[in-house]
């Protein structure tokens, strides 16, 4: 049963990174649709959205001594299109395939079927990155991923019933970047969640007692 839902993983890949070219140049309305805040860090220079084998991206920076370069990739729930024909099941949920498609991506950077990773704490998960979900990898990277870095680190986050989101941190030596690392894994998190609306008062004034 494992096998069989990472190949499904695998087959999601395609359309799930495929990217929109008109999300292109509208990446602040990409990110309100998923409910997503970019938090720029201070000194990085804008690099141009991509496709690759691997993960299109919509937005990505480079630090400007080149220490590291930040690729961010959105994907709202509403638009995943779930390639499933697999007649004894169901097509699965997209709220629930975001585990799967996170080991299929990891894999693929680390060219193998393998790469070290880690869930967050579902705590830590909202503490860091206001989610529901969130897991990293770390990788070396792989001609397809079409970067002249050498290693690389797999932020995925998910905010359920609205959309996941990626975060590629590149560089080449992993001592030299950490603390740029450290500081840039908040350039990418959901927005606070709205408060839930209090439940409406009654329009009827309570019956008051009876006059004398």
């Amino acid at each position: 049963m494992k096998a069989l839902w990472i190949g499904i993983a695998v087959l999601l890949l395609a359309p799930l990174c495929a990217a929109d070219p008109a999300t292109h140049g509208r990446f602040d309305a990409l990110l309100d649709e998923a409910e997503l805040q970019f938090n720029r860090p201070a000194g990085y220079v804008d690099r141009p959205p991509a496709s690759t084998p691997v993960l299109d991206y919509e937005h990505a920076l480079r630090s400007e001594d080149g220490l590291l370069e930040i690729r961010l990739a959105v994907r709202p729930i509403k638009r995943l299109q779930i390639d499933y024909d697999d007649p004894h099941g169901s097509t699965p949920d997209p709220n629930h395939i975001f585990p799967l498609v996170f080991e299929s991506l990891a894999s693929r950077r680390a060219g193998g079927p393998h790469a070290p990773g880690n869930e967050y704490p579902p705590d830590q998960a909202r503490a860091k990155f206001n989610a529901d979900w969130a897991a990293a990898a770390v990788f070396d990277t792989v001609d397809a991923f079409a970067t002249e870095y050498r290693q690389g680190l797999l932020v995925a986050i998910h905010r359920n019933r609205v959309s996941d989101a990626y975060l590629v941190f590149l560089f080449d030596d992993y001592a030299q970047a950490r603390e740029r690392l450290n500081a840039a894994l908040s350039t990418l998190m959901f927005k606070p969640e709205a408060a839930k609306p209090a439940a409406a008062e009654s329009a009827a004034e309570p019956a008051g007692e009876g006059a004398g």
